[in-house]
């Protein structure tokens, strides 16, 4: 292992003494330059620290780069206290490590935040944590990825940030679909006097006990923020602007996500929709009804084309029919003394909002290549999105969840890890 990454650095080492733009203006007399003999990965949550173990299985040493000051920074800072994984927890372990037995099927927040947590110290992971990535671009004449990066206060003792440029024959984007929040435009939100509030910020309906909270956005999260809010007495209401398919979270005895799995392997897609669709209105009835119109293409196929995730009930439904939770239209304008105007014309007093809108990738802002500039995935549509040119990989983006991520973190492990053993062949001297 040691004499593998001397070949690697020996490489580097050799390309950089020979490149007349190491020292060039732009670059910093204070930012230091670190030679990794492995890939980067950029970003330490549930994605990253896959493909590190997958690179580590292989004998191939990585460097991880985290903005934040933990693991999985989105699950220990920016979700709420009651979310449970909305999949069985055999569908959401990563790679090489299942889930302790005694978990339960759908483990909590704390328990899903403390496997990944064994997991990066089983590996022996130890990300460069409050450094964040400013600019990766690779050098054509070096034949190497340059990432620079800004660490948050510098060093112990310093107050300026401290700058680094990795060089890595290997990158790897492992920072998700999830890294920055979402927030919608909706007229008038400046002069809204109540509480608005991303999910991103939200913890738990205990604050808002007693209060009227319009809840924006339909998804899983919306769904479960709603259900909490009823849970603590809060009265909530919650815009559904688009179709939406809602299914129950298990059929038959047996997770949903599971048994679509399963029947897909036997038959075609639309079949298995259909199916779905019957079993779900039995046991859910006519959401329609209720203001939950379905789309017109099943919710297997509409998370293959789109990404789009059916919302798996755990309760909101019931709450719904019982009218404990309101089901509002698209908000046209918000305006004074607190006031939603919805696109039915209806006007309602709310005492705050909560914005359910969602997450986005941030790749764009730091890397060119690769990656779409409109939704900041990759531009090769799944399974083929892991892989770029000179070196780029992807892990996470395939809107397929932590399943998703464990394909893509072993693809790349087996890509990097035959490179890896072909170039560090030993050399032999007569």
């Amino acid at each position: 292992m040691v004499y593998h990454s001397y070949n690697h650095l020996r490489e580097i080492e050799g390309k950089l003494a020979h490149d007349p733009h190491r020292f060039d203006e732009n670059m910093s007399k204070t930012t230091r330059c670190v030679l990794v003999s492995g890939p980067v990965i950029v970003g330490a949550g549930p994605s990253g620290l896959a493909v590190a173990a997958c690179l580590k299985e292989k004998g191939v040493p990585s460097l991880v780069l985290e903005r934040s000051s933990c693991i999985a920074s989105l699950w220990q800072l920016k979700t709420y206290d009651r979310l449970k994984l909305h999949l069985p927890k055999s569908f959401c372990e990563l790679p090489l490590v299942p889930f302790p037995p005694h978990y339960p099927t759908y483990p909590n927040k704390e328990q899903f935040i403390s496997y990944l947590e064994g997991y990066a110290s089983k590996f022996d992971i130890n990300p460069r944590f409050n450094e964040t990535v400013d600019q990766a671009e690779f050098d054509q004449a070096l034949g190497f990825w340059k990432v620079k990066t800004t660490k948050k206060g510098g060093m112990k003792g310093e107050e300026e940030a401290t700058e680094t440029e990795y060089v890595c024959r290997w990158l790897i984007v492992a920072t998700g679909e999830n890294a920055e929040v979402v927030m919608p435009e909706l007229e008038g939100l400046e002069g809204f006097e109540g509480e608005i509030v991303h999910t991103s910020l939200y913890k738990s309906g205990e604050v808002f006990r007693g209060k009227k909270v319009l809840v924006v956005g339909s998804g899983n999260s919306g769904m479960e923020v709603c259900l909490d809010l009823c849970h603590h007495d809060a009265m909530p209401s919650i815009v559904v602007r688009d179709k939406v398919h809602v299914l129950p979270r298990e059929m038959f005895g047996r997770s949903t996500f599971g048994l679509s799995m399963w029947l897909i392997k036997w038959l075609p897609i639309t079949m298995v929709d259909r199916l779905l669709l019957i079993v779900a209105w039995f046991i859910l009835g006519d959401t329609s009804k209720l203001g939950l119109t379905r789309p017109f293409m099943g919710p297997l196929q509409l998370k293959n084309l789109s990404g789009k995730t059916p919302v798996l009930d755990v309760g909101t439904l019931h709450k719904i029919k019982c009218g404990e939770i309101k089901v509002c239209p698209g908000i046209n304008r918000l305006s004074m003394h607190n006031n939603v105007e919805f696109v039915d014309g209806r006007v309602e007093n709310f005492d705050a909002i909560i914005l359910a809108t969602g997450y986005k990738s941030n790749v764009p802002y730091w890397l060119k290549e690769m990656f779409s500039l409109e939704d900041g995935l990759p531009r090769k549509p799944f399974p083929n999105g892991w892989k770029g040119d000179h070196g780029l990989y992807a892990v996470g983006f395939t809107k397929r969840g932590l399943l998703g991520a464990s394909i893509d973190a072993r693809s790349i492990a087996e890509d990097i890890g035959q490179c890896w053993v072909a170039k560090s062949k030993p050399s032999y001297y007569l």
